[in-house]
């Protein structure tokens, strides 16, 4: 088991670094975890610049002080890739509970070390591990460690890891608040599981009602009505939306995308989540995913699983127990009386599970399997380009800079980082016109019309052009016509090319 979530770190530390070099992981969301640490290790805690420009606190828009937690991390190693690293190691760290839970659960090594493969192979962790930084997904492991705490009466662990699970994001405590629920009634734990209940709600309260409020100019997060508008623009609004509109929930729920969403996550765990009642506590975040009209939020392949797996997957432990002690039906009894079959079995359906969706890139090596983004963890011509691109700006915290999405993840440690096509004073412009953009509301002609206008600003100066990727400099003198002309040359160009390879398809 050790191995296993070593060998996971490892693997996943690997790939996200990749990823990094490769300027695929981007401003939005490593870059803004990394300026909110770096900020916080200079005293300034959780600030960040948003996407308009403007200097803001972390907590306006999501309620996650654990990650002001990295930076004394920060100190000792200053560099965006601590905390991809940071986070394969600290999700490698489920498998200890999970392994632990099979072991009291199912009475054998054999199928507690299967229950370690459903939590370490599962599709959804690792492509919430290897995108991106976020620190919900540390989540994952901290809601583990509290269900193994809960289960063995440990209430100091299950303290310290429901308080760091909670710090983790806003909408966290409604489900730790399930499971002191399910403490009540499963376990017989009626004290402890009311006071974690309790805790978590008000926790959750204070975060959607005071804090955010308080750094959002009294208003509630913009995640709100940018993702639930269907419903409602508050909290309030939503929660009586969904009450008030069986109609609309029914439709929403309904949907193919949705249904697709739910059986990817429970079928790499042969469906055996359904058979517990600590699948319950999984529900809120599945909900809040499902009524959402973001479609990463129902895709299994970003961070917003990361609440939802590790109830699944103690779920599945918990369901297989129960399957085996009710001893039916008959067909199942002598399957279910072999440990060392059945947990190999599973381990060939989580890892099924991965051939179809999961994130490995060996997968693709095998007929049928995802190959999806594995381009990314490549380090091409273009990736070579941006890294003399960004070389060209000074690592000085002071000096700001504006810059596209993949390119931002990698100059965010500063007081200032815009995202381009934001520019105010920035002192540096990086736009590469290559990479998709993945900044809401941000179009193709959006991106095209700003770069011609920083072009033609007589207080910038082009200083790098290569494979569709710019670099100005804020200087003192007007650019001289010359300069212009190579721009206008080398837009045209690309133009023509673009038209020409449109005309071809």
């Amino acid at each position: 088991m050790v191995a296993a979530a070593a060998l996971f770190a490892i693997v996943y530390a690997q790939l996200s670094l990749l990823r990094y070099e490769a300027f695929w992981q981007a401003r939005f969301d490593v870059g803004n975890m990394v300026q909110a640490v770096w900020s916080t290790a200079h005293g300034d805690f959780l600030t960040s610049t948003d996407s308009t420009g403007e200097q803001i606190s972390r907590l306006a828009g999501h309620v996650d002080p654990l990650l002001a937690l990295f930076a004394p991390l920060w100190w000792l190693w200053p560099d965006p890739r601590m905390l991809l690293v940071a986070q394969a190691v600290i999700v490698a760290t489920g498998a200890l509970p999970a392994f632990w839970l099979g072991r009291r659960w199912l009475g054998d090594d054999r199928l507690a070390l299967a229950g370690a493969g459903l939590y370490l192979l599962h599709p959804a962790l690792g492509w919430a591990t290897v995108t991106e930084f976020h620190p919900v997904t540390l989540a994952a492991p901290l809601l583990l460690f509290c269900i193994w705490a809960a289960v063995c009466e440990h209430d100091v662990a299950l303290a310290v890891a429901a308080a760091f699970a909670i710090g983790s994001k806003e909408q966290v405590g409604l489900a730790v608040a399930v499971l002191g629920i399910w403490m009540v009634f499963a376990l017989g734990r009626r004290r402890a599981g009311a006071i974690l209940t309790a805790v978590s709600l008000v926790w959750v309260a204070l975060s959607v009602l005071v804090i955010t409020p308080h750094f959002n100019a009294g208003s509630a997060s913009v995640f709100v009505g940018s993702r639930y508008g269907e419903f409602g623009d508050t909290p309030f609004q939503v929660l009586r939306g969904i009450i008030t509109r069986p109609d609309l929930l029914i439709d929403t729920l309904s949907r193919s995308d949705r249904i697709s969403y739910v059986l990817a996550l429970a079928l790499p765990l042969a469906g055996l989540s359904v058979l517990s009642p600590l699948t319950i506590a999984a529900i809120p975040d599945l909900l809040l995913n499902l009524l959402s009209s973001r479609p990463e939020q129902h895709q299994v392949e970003y961070h917003y699983v990361a609440v939802i797996v590790p109830f699944l997957v103690a779920g599945a432990i918990d369901g297989l127990a129960r399957l085996r002690r009710a001893r039916r039906p008959k067909i199942l009894v002598r399957m279910l009386a072999r440990p060392g079959p059945l947990a190999l079995g599973l381990l060939v359906v989580v890892l099924a599970g991965g051939w179809r969706l999961g994130p490995l890139p060996v997968w693709a090596n095998v007929p049928g399997g995802r190959e999806w983004r594995n381009n990314e963890y490549r380090v091409d011509d273009h990736a070579r380009v941006l890294a003399q691109a960004v070389a060209l700006v000074p690592t000085d915290p002071e000096v700001s800079v504006s810059a596209t999405n993949h390119v931002g993840a990698h100059l965010s440690a500063r007081r200032r980082i815009f995202a381009f096509p934001t520019v105010k004073e920035a002192q540096w412009v990086v736009v590469d016109r290559l990479r998709p953009e993945t900044i809401n509301e941000v179009t193709d002609a959006d991106l095209d019309r700003a770069l011609a206008e920083i072009a033609r600003r007589p207080d910038m100066e082009l200083v790098f052009y290569s494979d569709r990727v710019w670099v100005f400099r804020r200087g003192q003198t007007a650019t001289n016509n010359a300069r212009r002309s190579t721009f206008r040359a080398m837009r045209t160009a690309v133009g023509a090319a673009a038209s020409s390879s449109v005309s071809a398809r």
